[in-house]
């Protein structure tokens, strides 16, 4: 028995855990969004981050990386305990068929674990459910936690996908929204400075 493990956010450039074997390929009817929060990472709970998790589509596929984890339980359940504790917004977990480049009729791996999350408000604290994109671009460029800002997040995860030659349209978009953001925030810190300036002049010597 081994453990495969699929990654489609951070898990594409950061796994964190002891692995053995690393595969790009995608998963079948699924499609990514920013729609869960997170309030220890990349967020607080004042002011949460917007990470993704997978929503079911039919037709969609969600390209990433699968880990394969040998060597025996103890391995296993090492990479298990490390995930479940990284991945603790996610209230759910599925088994999912995982398909290697080239190939999108037979899985080059089965029974790959992937994290996923209730799309319910009342049921899973932590599912924000879609917003307009102006709205989660606002939220993802002010946000930060323990672990970094969410905008990184983001970043990363665009900087992967191209890494891997598979970008994701949505993660591009919604990265040049946060950017347009930012740019907008830094014009306004900029102006908001010379305001200030020219109400407060600097003492001259005379």
């Amino acid at each position: 028995m081994v453990l495969w493990v699929f990654g489609y956010g951070s898990l594409v450039w950061n796994p964190g855990f002891d692995f053995d074997e690393k595969i790009i390929g995608f998963i079948k009817d699924y499609r990514r969004v920013f729609d869960l929060a997170c309030i220890d990472h990349r967020g607080t709970p004042e002011n949460p981050a917007r990470t993704c998790m997978l929503e079911a589509r039919n037709g969609a596929v969600c390209w990433g990386a699968a880990y394969c984890v040998k060597g025996g339980i103890e391995k296993e359940k090492a990479a298990i305990q490390y995930l479940e504790r990284r991945e603790c917004e996610y209230d759910g977990k599925a088994y999912v068929d995982f398909y290697g480049e080239g190939d999108s009729l037979k899985p080059a791996a089965t029974r790959v674990l992937v994290f996923i999350s209730t799309l319910d408000k009342e049921a899973n604290k932590y599912y924000l459910g879609p917003a307009p994109l102006e709205e989660m671009a606002r939220q993802i460029a002010t946000a930060t936690g323990p672990c970094g800002n969410n905008r990184d997040y983001l970043f990363l995860l665009e900087k992967a996908m191209f890494g891997i030659g598979h970008e994701d349209n949505y993660v591009i978009e919604l990265a040049n929204e946060v950017r347009k953001v930012l740019r907008g925030l830094k014009e306004k810190r900029i102006v908001g400075s010379l305001i200030a300036r020219k109400a407060h002049p600097p003492f001259m010597r005379v």
